[in-house]
Order: C-alpha cells, then structure tokens, then sequence
C-alpha cells in the first residue's frame, strides 16, 4: 500500500518532491499511526462487501472500519457479523489479499464480539488490523482491550485497539479530567496495542441535541471544541506520552441551500485551471470539510473518520507536506542544529527556533514519509485534481 498509489507513476513523479512510501499492515505502528488518513467506515450488512473493499483501493483509500454497531440496527447484529465473517473469507481467498487490500479493522459493541470473530474467522483473521472500541472510557474501555491482548495471543496475528473517545462522561465539564485520567490509565497499559484514539464528535452533539451545518466546522461548537482541546491537552502530547489522535466525521455529501458564502477562495483554482472543480467542491459541501481538515491539522489531529468515499481524497491531499514545510523541517533538524538557535527559513517568510519546532518538525518528516512531499509548483488543487477517478 502506498498514499497516492491508485495514479498513475509518472503522474506520482510530477506531483511529489518525495513520493509517498509502501507500507504494510505489518509496518511499524507508528507509521501505520500515521498511514491511516481517511478511515473510511462501511457497514457490515453491505451486500457485497468484499466487492466494496477492493473497490475502494482503486480510490485511493488505505483504511476502512466495518462497523457492527451505530450504522446498524440492533435487530441486525447476528446477520451482520455473519455477513462480515463470509465476506472476509472471500476477501483472503483473493491472490493480492496480502498486499492489495487496506487496513481492515471491525468496529465492535461488546469485549466478547473480538475473540468470537477471530475465532469465527480462522485464517481470514489475518486480514484484519484491529478493532475499533466505542464509548471507550477506563471502566467500559479496559474490557476490549484485554479482549483484544486474548484474540491476538490465540491467533498469532498482530491486532491493534483504536479506542473511540465518544461518551458523556467526556463531555461534561465535571466529570471531564478524571474520565481522561482513566483512559489516559488505560490506554497507556496497553500502549503497544493501540494504534490511534478516535473522537467520536456526533456523540458529543447528540448529548446537547446539537448537529453542526454544513458551514460550521467541530471548532465552530464550542462545547465540543472544547472537548477536542482537552483530548489533545492530555492525550495527544508530543513528549513520548502521546497518541495519534484523528479527526472527527464530517457529515455532509451535498448541500441544498446555504446561508454563508462559500469558503474556498477562488485564485488557487484558477491558477490550477480547476474552477469546474472548485464548483463541485463547494456544491458537495467540500469546502467546510477542507476547512474542518485544516484545523484537525492545526489542533493537533491526523487522519479523519469517513463516512462517504468523496471524503477522503480531499483528507490525503491536505495531508501532503508541502515543500516549504519539508524544507523548514530539515533545517530545524539538521546535526549540526541540535545545540539550538534560530534561523531563517530557506523560503525567507518566516523564523525556525530549533529547540521549540523540533517536534512539529519530527512529526512533519514523518507525514512527508507516509503521505509524500509536493513539488515546489504544487499544491492541493493539483493534488485533488490528479487523484480523482476518470
């Protein structure tokens, strides 16, 4: 697998400084952290999922949830699981099951579903990544996690956990820290197990009876912006302590009427000779979705759950290092820097301080190794652009 690997290679090589790297399931999980992106999520009732997976790799996507719990009903789990179990033997029984498929990860209600479906499974587990844990919290959370540490000891495969930061007990300002001590508790035990915390913002909305429109962002409501600030606060520091934390659902395919003036400014598509593009963004509510993408990255986020396909284009070409900030990181990290100081960036626009950018810069040669440098001349219209299907 590789971020961008659905175009064509001499289109990769006009686009990218650096091109994006291969990865595994087998990778390491600090990479695989950061590899996720758009996690594309899909129901397991869907007729012909095997189908939908593989379809999906010609789309670019590199990571997909299928979701035995909120996208379906309770009458429905039963089926579901069976559905999911016949559709993943189809899956393994595929020539480029090792190497031609996502991350594949399961999105459980209850501890026992995890050794069940391994167990249920049999060789096909080996195609999955991990499971997805929701309202995860100390109290409910630990249970998944020693489910998953059993799973992985009677199969031999590698599992990871991505716990999903959704309940109330988070939310609410009084119970809000030690709900964090607890998870940040739990997760810590099992720290070589999970691979990144997901927020789970429509919960949050659903405690207050909210739901943000199509021209705000999660950091446009600010009970849940608060929330965000305080998952990163103590769960997201770049200090060793940390996790991958992603960012939230975006909600919307297409918008019928709207109050606020759309939010892409229109010379980067002109120069990219993409207005039609621009057009169609704005019509599909793509361009608070762009906008929500960058403040995910300002606040500290990487990757996105998805809920629509149309999605995750726009999360890997906004994941992209750009020249500029590949060319700012290798400065700050350069040997001869590591005493400190401060320097003028190579484009001139700008101060590098070593000691206080060092961590950004770390985190951002990671990106660039998983999602690839842009070109000078390149920006994301072009990177959207090139990588929508024909």
């Amino acid at each position: 697998m590789r971020h961008f690997g659905h175009i064509a290679p001499e289109v990769r090589q006009r686009l990218f400084h650096q091109e994006p790297c291969e990865f595994t399931a087998d990778s390491p999980a600090r990479l695989l952290a950061t590899a996720l992106g758009a996690t594309l999520y899909s129901p397991a009732t869907r007729p012909r999922l095997a189908e939908a997976v593989v379809k999906q790799v010609a789309r670019g996507v590199v990571s997909m949830v299928l979701c035995l719990e909120d996208s379906i009903d309770d009458s429905e789990v039963a089926d579901a699981e069976e559905n999911l179990v016949r559709e993943l033997g189809l899956l393994a029984e595929r020539p480029d099951a090792a190497t031609g498929l996502p991350l594949l990860f399961v999105r459980v209600r209850t501890p026992e579903q995890i050794p069940d479906l391994v167990q249920r499974l049999g060789p096909a587990a080996r195609l999955l990544s991990g499971f997805v844990m929701p309202k995860f919290t100390e109290e409910r959370g630990m249970p998944f996690l020693e489910a998953l540490a059993d799973a992985e000891a009677a199969s031999g495969h590698r599992l990871f956990g991505m716990p999903v930061l959704e309940s109330p007990e988070l939310l609410y300002r009084e119970t809000r820290v030690e709900t964090l001590e607890g998870i940040s508790r739990a997760v810590d035990k099992y720290r070589d197990r999970v691979l990144a915390l997901r927020l789970g913002v429509t919960d949050f909305c659903s405690s207050y009876g909210l739901r943000r429109a199509p021209d705000m962002t999660a950091y446009d409501v600010q009970v849940v912006a608060s929330v965000i600030a305080d998952v990163v606060n103590m769960l997201g520091r770049a200090d060793g302590t940390g996790f991958t934390v992603t960012g939230p659902v975006w909600e919307y395919f297409r918008v019928q009427e709207r109050m606020f003036k759309p939010q892409l400014r229109r010379s980067p598509f002109l120069d990219g000779q993409a207005e039609e593009l621009r057009e169609k963004l704005i019509e599909h509510a793509m361009d608070g979705l762009l906008r929500e993408i960058t403040l995910d990255q300002a606040n500290g986020l990487l990757g996105k759950t998805c809920i629509h396909p149309s999605h995750v284009l726009p999360v890997h070409a906004l994941s992209v290092v750009s020249h500029e900030e590949f060319s700012d990181a290798q400065d700050i990290l350069r040997p001869e820097r590591c005493g400190g100081g401060v320097l003028r960036s190579a484009y001139t626009n700008k101060m590098n301080e070593v000691k206080p950018h060092r961590a950004w810069a770390e985190r951002t040669l990671l990106r660039a190794e998983v999602f690839g440098v842009a070109n000078e001349d390149i920006g994301f219209v072009e990177l959207l652009t090139a990588g929508i299907p024909d």
